[in-house]
């Protein structure tokens, strides 16, 4: 590549992260691709080289408005109707507004922002201390969702969405072909010893066929759960986005199935959605109702395939504690595994005093907190653990 296109060059590498950053699948075989494209392209006809890139770089419907809003923001140049000048493309610059609906946009921009600001304080001779402290990252992993403020939320909200929890693996009644095993494969022995002209030496064999039981996920988004029902809404959305085999429900005085609104792949406007369909957003609590709905209505749908429900609550309910005492020991007879995630678990010195929280808790199989961005990232863990070992209740 000559001199001149150098700079084109890299900006259009750079272009390529910031789709990357944003939530696109791009790699570098995609820079490499749009470059060889554009040599084809007349480079001051500014619609060209927007169809051209879309045609390399778009591979979903939902993403053309991510590119639209990225290709604005970083190749505006008042002077496209005329020549570009040794084609030298702006970059994007730091103060410039995002598109209000793409805020995974805004997250890579913001990224692609600091990062350019590390990289200039470490060029800089006279700033060569380093102080031992964690990471503002690693700060805000241990921060409660209910104490943070507008930024600290943005940007945890990113580490949410780049997450994906490590979910258990069961083994099933099926089996597969296996190099080793505790099953001996007569027949494909006896194949194999006949291809190779009697000798049984090798043997073949079976191992039964391993599957992540299906999750069933009960938030509670009432007033007292807002800020942590949407932080385990965004899990719940990078969960579906790798085909996971989850069911999300949310109650607070009612039942609402908002699985197919996550399947959204912008995380953003499915939750934004959801905070505007759902009514009972932020309202009050009914538990016992909402589960008995759910008993009725979902439970022999859903809860099939050795299913682990997950119940997000603080159970802060004084209504009707006969009824959620009634429903939670008929919600675990359908579950395989009943886990309770509680944002509560945040005080060391909880202990299950209100009405609401004694008629839940003999009825799971586990109490794990949900209040940080540690905790929820430990939930995948703590149900593998959960599935080699069963035993009385506890609490984490």
């Amino acid at each position: 590549m000559t001199t001149t296109m150098e700079p084109f060059a890299r900006n259009v590498v750079h272009f390529v992260r910031l789709l990357r950053g944003a939530g696109l699948g791009m790699s570098p075989a995609h820079a490499v691709d749009a470059l060889d494209a554009l040599r084809f392209v007349d480079l001051s006809r500014r619609d060209d080289v927007r169809a051209t890139l879309a045609c390399l770089l778009v591979h979903a419907r939902d993403e053309r408005d991510i590119f639209d809003a990225a290709f604005d923001l970083f190749w505006r140049d008042p002077d496209w109707e005329g020549k570009l000048r040794a084609l030298l493309l702006p970059k994007v610059k730091s103060g410039m507004p995002p598109p209000k609906r793409n805020n995974r946009l805004a997250d890579a921009l913001a990224t692609r922002a600091a990062a350019s600001k590390a990289r200039e304080a470490e060029s800089k001779p006279e700033e060569t201390h380093a102080r031992i402290t964690f990471s503002s990252q690693e700060r805000l992993s241990h921060r409660d969702f209910d104490t943070l403020r507008a930024d600290e939320w943005r940007t945890l909200r990113h580490q949410i969405r780049a997450h994906r929890m490590p979910l258990a693996t069961e083994p099933t009644r099926r089996l597969k072909a296996a190099s080793r095993g505790t099953h001996a494969d007569l027949k494909a022995s006896a194949r194999h010893a006949v291809r190779s002209g009697g000798d049984w030496t090798v043997w073949k064999y079976r191992a039964a066929v391993e599957r992540r039981p299906p999750l069933v996920l009960l938030l509670d988004i009432s007033g007292s759960m807002s800020a942590y029902s949407r932080a385990v809404l965004y899990f719940c959305h990078a969960l579906l986005q790798s085909r996971e085999r989850l069911q999300v429900f949310l109650f607070g005085t009612r039942l609402t199935s908002a699985t197919r609104a996550l399947r959204e792949r912008d995380p953003d406007v499915a939750i934004a959605t959801l905070g505007q369909n759902v009514a009972d957003w932020s309202g009050g609590t009914r538990i016992g109702a909402t589960l008995a709905e759910f008993n009725r209505r979902w439970a022999r749908r859903v809860l099939s395939g050795r299913a682990t429900v997950l119940l997000v609550t603080d159970g802060l309910d004084h209504e009707a504690i006969d009824v959620l005492d009634a429903e939670m020991q008929r919600l675990r007879r359908f579950a395989h595994r009943l886990v309770w995630l509680n944002p509560l678990l945040r005080f060391p010195d909880f202990t299950p005093r209100a009405r609401g929280v004694q008629a839940i808790l003999p009825h799971v199989d586990a109490m794990l907190a949900a209040h940080n961005l540690d905790s929820l990232r430990a939930v995948g863990p703590e149900l593998a653990a959960l599935s080699r070992h069963t035993g009385d209740t506890k609490w984490n």
